[in-house]
């Protein structure tokens, strides 16, 4: 079972990045993290641990960092694997973002409707949420510049 959702953000992937490597701020933008800890760098091979906003914490190994691009985790618990992937696509108007939850294993039937209704529901919030957050800083610097840009022709008349 899978769910994905894509959205665009006007903002540079290096933007994006921060904010997914900044792990103890995750919930700020995802309200289906409640807490979340990264022990050492956000790097292919840390691990770290999550918390649902309801339910136990998992650990989470961080299986393929590539900076800018992506980064994907996976949780475990016995017999049911989730494994979470975040890409970063340029576009012309900014960065495609693309969140994918994959859940196998044998009680993936089972775990994978419980934990995939909430997420199908939660994934576009969370996009918004984490468009709003990227995009927060990025447009006061873009109308100052247009401002500026605007105030030098006008000089130059």
């Amino acid at each position: 079972m899978q769910v994905e959702g894509r959205i665009t953000v006007a903002a540079s992937p290096e933007k994006i990045f921060e904010i997914y490597a900044d792990v103890s701020n995750w919930k700020q933008w995802d309200p289906d993290t409640k807490d979340s800890v990264i022990y050492g760098p956000f790097q292919t091979g840390s691990k770290g641990r999550i918390t649902p906003p309801k339910g136990m914490a998992v650990p989470m190994d961080f299986i393929s960092v590539i900076p800018n691009t992506s980064f994907t985790v996976e949780s475990r618990i016995p017999l049911f694997r989730m494994m979470f992937e975040h890409e970063l696509n340029v576009t012309a108007t900014g960065t495609e973002v693309v969140h994918r939850v994959t859940f196998s294993g044998a009680l993936s039937f089972l775990l994978g409707r419980i934990v995939g209704n909430p997420l199908r529901t939660g994934l576009p919030i969370t996009l918004a949420s984490l468009k709003r957050l990227a995009e927060r800083d990025v447009a006061p610097a873009s109308a100052a510049s247009a401002c500026t840009s605007r105030e030098a022709t006008q000089a130059t008349l």
